[in-house]
């Protein structure tokens, strides 16, 4: 079997070379327009959500939290629903089970038509409130660009399939300002491939999207962004500036923290997966009226939650930044461990990594006070290692972990902390399972019978 898949792989390489040589220029075009495609549908998803949130929060000021919360929910659950049960089924979930799902030559619509629903159904969905992130989708769309772009030029199949790949890395890239992160990320969890000539194609397209989405949110979609200036050029641009030093005792302390999370992300990546078999049994035709009742449930949830958890950017910021104590800290983790796996149940289209971002910097943030108190040490890396952690445990990739906690500092001293903390994690998760929860996910939304939501 093993050696059915190196002749496989080694054929694929050397069909790749070969349009190289031939057909380079087709390449060059399509290698650009994936780039530049992940990167404006990555931008526009995210403006869109700014948008939705930015008038949701506006009506808060005006009207009480348990009317619009709920009703934005609902509303939103029910347009969202309409879109993707009207134009492309394949739209709904995360968007990176069906870019894996593809490459592993399993039976998933691709087109622009699948990425333009995602774009617009998940705006709604998580600008209404449903606590999910935009990587997810922006994996998917990034995918759909490429598939396209591939089949206009008529692409060799072996190369539609890095590309396809090579987009979905340069979503990550665009959304997280992090080109290594999408590049590692296509590789160690789409491809699983490390050839050159593979490595060369998805690298580029990954460059190509970050550096084209600075140049767009400079243009006028988010000038504040601060990855390009027409002025200065290209600039570091961090999300946050943490104030980092690392101590040879802070090894133990993050290889004790790197198990607690990776029992946790495993937990918490068997509950989400429980939630999504609930929902498909439950409401098996009717997903519409799933996503209206979720969005409803979850509006109703946060109605009555602090401020700071109607604005998941702001939760995420207020812990990253340690503006907070520990009693918000522990409520994040409970209620974004309920709340995410209810709306990865009703199948919307979002992603994962943002809330197990937040998630592990709330741990993170816990057990760090902890060890202060017991200890009389206070950690500083212990949030952005859990960040790292969470997301290492629950998707297997602990080297893409370390690069996404990574980019929302740009600080070389804290990838060392990180990376130790995503490993002990990775091991500890992989000892229970050691197939991801994304990998987990095809089995229910591609390989189970699907659900009928026509």
């Amino acid at each position: 079997m093993n050696s059915l898949i190196q002749e496989k792989t080694n054929k694929s390489a050397r069909s790749i070379k070969k349009l190289l040589k031939q057909r380079s220029l087709i390449v060059v075009i399509a290698l650009l327009l994936t780039g530049l495609g992940a990167s404006i549908t990555s931008i526009s998803f995210k403006t869109g959500i700014y948008f939705i949130n930015n008038w949701r929060l506006e009506l808060l000021n005006h009207f009480p939290s348990f009317i619009v919360l709920p009703l934005f929910g609902l509303t939103g659950g029910a347009l969202s629903g309409q879109l993707i049960k009207s134009f492309a089924p394949a739209a709904k979930g995360s968007g990176v089970s069906q870019i894996m799902g593809f490459l592993r030559h399993k039976k998933v619509p691709m087109n622009i038509r699948v990425g333009l629903v995602k774009l617009i159904s998940g705006i709604i969905a998580i600008g209404s409130g449903f606590p999910l992130g935009p990587e997810g989708p922006s994996v998917q769309m990034g995918g759909s660009v490429a598939w396209q772009m591939a089949t206009w030029l008529k692409a060799p199949l072996s190369f539609r399939r890095v590309i396809v790949a090579a987009g979905g890395g340069a979503g990550i890239a665009a959304v997280f300002s992090a080109p290594l992160g999408g590049f590692i990320y296509a590789i160690e969890e789409l491809l699983n491939s490390a050839r050159p000539v593979v490595l060369l194609l998805v690298v580029v397209t990954t460059f190509i999207a970050d550096s084209s989405a600075d140049i767009i949110q400079a243009l006028g979609l988010d000038p504040k962004a601060g990855g390009f200036d027409f002025n200065l050029g290209f600039l570091i641009q961090k999300e946050y500036n943490p104030s980092v030093f690392f101590l040879p005792i802070d090894f133990i302390y993050l290889v004790l923290l790197g198990i607690i999370i990776g029992l946790l992300a495993e937990l918490y990546s068997n509950y989400v997966l429980m939630m999504q078999n609930l929902g498909k049994k439950w409401y098996e035709n009717k997903f519409v009226l799933k996503m209206s009742i979720c969005g409803l449930i979850l509006g109703s949830i946060y109605a009555f939650l602090p401020s700071s958890f109607h604005n998941l950017d702001e939760l995420q910021k207020i812990i990253a930044e340690q503006n907070t104590n520990i009693n918000i800290a522990i409520l994040a983790v409970l209620v974004l461990f309920i709340t995410t796996g209810l709306a990865a149940a009703s199948g919307a289209p979002g992603g994962l990594f943002y809330p197990m971002l937040t998630l592990g910097g709330a741990i993170g943030l816990i057990m760090g006070s902890w060890v202060e108190i017991v200890t009389g040490h206070a950690p500083s890396t212990f949030i952005f290692a859990g960040m790292g952690a969470f997301v290492a445990g629950c998707s297997r990739t602990p080297i893409t972990a370390m690069f996404l906690a990574f980019a929302l500092t740009k600080d070389l001293l804290i990838m060392k902390p990180v990376l130790i903390c995503c490993i002990t994690s990775f091991l500890i998760a992989r000892a229970f399972n050691d197939k991801s929860i994304y990998e987990r996910q095809i089995q229910i939304e591609i390989e189970q019978p699907k659900e009928n939501i026509y």
